[in-house]
């Protein structure tokens, strides 16, 4: 069955190579069709496209088919060729002409983009979660390590004396600008599209700010023509904050199979959390952090993926578009499991003590005596020169305390004010709304 069809079979090659594996992420976009429809159909009671009955049938119905997707006995037949169809289908089936009627004054076409914004919109919500949890973590563990004192690296060359306080104070703050990009995504994910129809509108009167209201969207994609274009477009801008968050678990996972490293010997971690060698019985391998650091260096080509698969298409609706969601769709799942993984190896982490007591470590200090020359009122370049002289006739002496005061430093990370702004980032997100609007939807009676 397709809604298109007419008199005309399209050859099974044809068919086979352009279905490709859409019917698989149609399943994951299922639940949200349903909403679109629900909604729709409830906006065409109230300009008299549907009876007051029809539409209660047709809600009823639908409401039937989200239970039956929620249970996992939904699917879509052999023979059907996608998920709009497969529900109209189980409509006509139940409820006869009736069903055929939810059709009216929609395209697949502003469908498809109604359930992809629902869908982004869930998964974003869903992965800031996630991002929270971890976020949690790292917060926690800055406090507990904020005086373990762990060599800062600059070129890779010993630097000057950080603290793990200050390593997982870090990627927390971190994670607060990734969720500000998150956010404007959001932003645009969550406009509604449906009533765009094939990309021109409809002239049937129908009422796209209830459909708005109904689905819990801020605002409309006004425009019927750029609602089209935003196809590709929201899933370029979403594909951006997700690599924005891998790139923070990517960095993190790189650091964290160095400081395991045997020639750091900073972290350690239990047994079972990590792998050995089939010949070589000594080995504590850091799979876990690798696998994550891979999955996110994919997840951050992943906006140029959807940049390339775009490039140089006209306004309008064309079947590129589709592709998009066998690159997009996974990577919810996969940076999730990547935040979850993190989460749990940082949740049993060992922090070596007294690193920096290690006699190889003591230039890290360099710049301490320096400044304690210039606190005594010698000028900056004169004490940077007495010290470096010291170095190189192997006469430099040095004291291992540190005053380090100033907001965000060793001594002040400030985790009270980092987890404000994060807190400021999260609230910004209307998730109760949403949920409000879809348990609304789905209401019996």
């Amino acid at each position: 069955m397709k809604l298109w069809q007419k008199n005309t079979t399209t050859t099974a090659a044809v068919e086979q190579f352009t279905v490709g594996k859409d019917r698989e992420f149609d399943l994951m976009l299922a639940p949200f069709d349903v909403l679109g429809s629900i909604a729709h159909t409830r906006m065409l009671a109230t300009v008299g496209l549907l009876s007051k009955e029809e539409s209660a049938e047709l809600v009823s119905a639908l409401q039937d088919i989200h239970s039956a997707i929620q249970d996992g006995s939904f699917s879509i037949d052999a023979g059907v060729e996608d998920v709009h169809s497969q529900v109209e289908l189980l409509l006509t089936q139940k409820l006869g002409d009736t069903g055929k009627k939810i059709h009216s004054a929609r395209s697949r076409n502003d469908q498809v983009l109604v359930d992809i914004k629902l869908f982004l919109r869930h998964e974003i919500e869903g992965l800031v979660r996630s991002v929270e949890s971890f976020f949690q973590l790292l917060q926690q563990q800055s406090e507990t390590y904020r005086s373990h004192l762990v060599p800062g690296y600059t070129h890779l060359q010993l630097a000057m004396p950080s603290s793990f306080g200050l390593w997982f104070g870090a990627y927390a703050e971190s994670l607060v600008d990734d969720l500000i990009t998150m956010q404007a995504a959001y932003q645009v994910v969550n406009k509604n599209p449906l009533g765009s129809a094939a990309g021109y509108g409809s002239s049937f009167p129908i009422d796209r700010r209830l459909t708005t209201e109904l689905l819990g969207f801020a605002d409309l994609n006004y425009n019927v023509v750029y609602a089209q274009m935003g196809r590709g477009k929201a899933e370029r801008i979403t594909a951006m904050a997700l690599a924005n968050i891998a790139d923070t678990l990517s960095r993190l996972s790189m650091d964290a199979c160095l400081y395991l490293n045997q020639n750091f010997g900073f972290i350690s971690f239990p047994a079972e959390l990590t792998t050995g060698s089939s010949i070589m019985p000594h080995k504590k391998n850091p799979d876990v952090f690798e696998l994550i650091r891979s999955h996110c260096n994919r997840i951050k080509a992943l906006p140029n993926e959807i940049m390339l698969m775009t490039t140089n298409l006209p306004s309008g609706y064309h079947r590129d578009l589709q592709l998009l969601k066998e690159h997009l769709f996974p990577a919810f799942r996969i940076l999730k499991d990547c935040l979850s993984m993190a989460e749990l190896m940082l949740s049993n982490i060992t922090i070596k003590e007294n690193i920096l007591a290690d006699e190889k470590y003591k230039y890290l200090f360099s710049v301490e005596e320096v400044n304690k020359l210039v606190l005594q009122g010698i000028p900056f370049r004169d004490a940077y020169r007495q010290v470096g002289l010291d170095i190189e006739a192997g006469k430099f002496a040095h004291s291992p305390e540190l005053n380090h005061v100033h907001e965000g430093s060793i001594g002040q990370p400030n985790n009270e004010q980092i987890a404000g702004m994060m807190g400021q980032v999260l609230s910004s997100f209307d998730f109760r709304k949403v949920e409000s609007a879809v348990n609304a939807l789905l209401k019996k009676g």
